[in-house]
């Protein structure tokens, strides 16, 4: 292996160690300022200039705390005076993803010049093989990796993160009135309340969530699980229903509708919300 060779899979190792620990400073080292990158998720045009790559990561970082892995496997590199390119696989993906598809692999084409004596990445490359009959099985889990940002943002009280997969025109039937709740306004109104309501830390989860597929829309539902710890000790519970909606816009699921209700006493006309499965 040439000096250059050796170089450049210093970089890629360093580049792919950053992007496993959520580092984006470390994935933005020894990139050009005019990187170009064609990402997996959209714009079909891909990406350009620095600080829209440094846009694309944030999202990835937070899919990816929920134990998704990005592990290099292979790498080769070709090296010329002062422009070169290699080739890599990645594992890249969750435990049940992985688990679903043990084969799959992340590509990655890099191409990089020499600036001021060093290697630098001018344009990067991603994508998954295309699998020619979908069962429906990897969509799946696209739409169970959603819920899993979802549960870690409702935990770091993270709305931004919250509202992302939400469609600009959603309908939401809410726990409160109004009878629905129209657009992501109105829903980021609704959570920003959940929020801020105490300084409790709160988790959701959803344990026995189903979810089907056909083509661009999903359903998914289940019962949901709050529970609420506050400083003291103290841990309340709480369960309800959930039927959630989504539709494949530009090459990402968005949720379109979503259901929420208590079971309530018919004798009292109260919602019960202590109730367990």
């Amino acid at each position: 292996m040439t000096t250059d060779e050796q170089e450049i899979r210093t970089l890629i190792e360093h580049w792919a160690g950053a992007v496993h620990r959520g580092d984006l400073e470390g994935v933005l080292a020894g990139h050009a300022g005019d990187i170009v990158m064609f990402d997996v998720p959209p714009p079909d045009t891909g990406v350009r200039g620095l600080d829209a790559y440094r846009d694309t990561w944030p999202a990835f970082f937070s899919w990816q705390a929920q134990g998704a892995v990005f592990d290099l496997e292979s790498v080769e590199i070709t090296a010329g005076a002062d422009v070169a390119f290699a080739h890599a696989l990645l594992r890249c993906g969750t435990p049940d993803e992985l688990a679903r598809h043990p084969a799959r692999r992340l590509r990655l084409t890099l191409g990089l010049r020499k600036e001021n004596d060093r290697w630098t990445v001018a344009h990067e490359h991603h994508s998954f093989p295309h699998a020619d009959q979908d069962d429906g099985t990897d969509a799946e889990a696209e739409v169970r990796a959603l819920h899993e940002r979802w549960f870690a943002a409702t935990t770091r009280k993270d709305l931004d993160g919250l509202m992302a997969p939400i469609a600009k025109d959603v309908v939401s039937y809410e726990h409160d009135t109004p009878l629905q709740h129209l657009g992501r306004d109105a829903v980021r109104e609704v959570c920003r309340r959940g929020l801020d309501w105490s300084d409790a830390v709160v988790r959701w989860e959803v344990p026995d969530m189903t979810v089907l597929v056909r083509g661009d829309l999903a359903v998914a539902w289940g019962l949901n699980r709050m529970i609420a710890e506050d400083t003291g000790g103290t841990t309340t519970e709480s369960w309800s229903r959930g039927t959630r909606v989504f539709q494949r816009r530009d090459g990402e699921w968005q949720l379109i509708h979503q259901h929420l209700s208590f079971p309530y006493n018919p004798e009292s006309g109260a919602a019960v919300t202590g109730l367990h499965p």
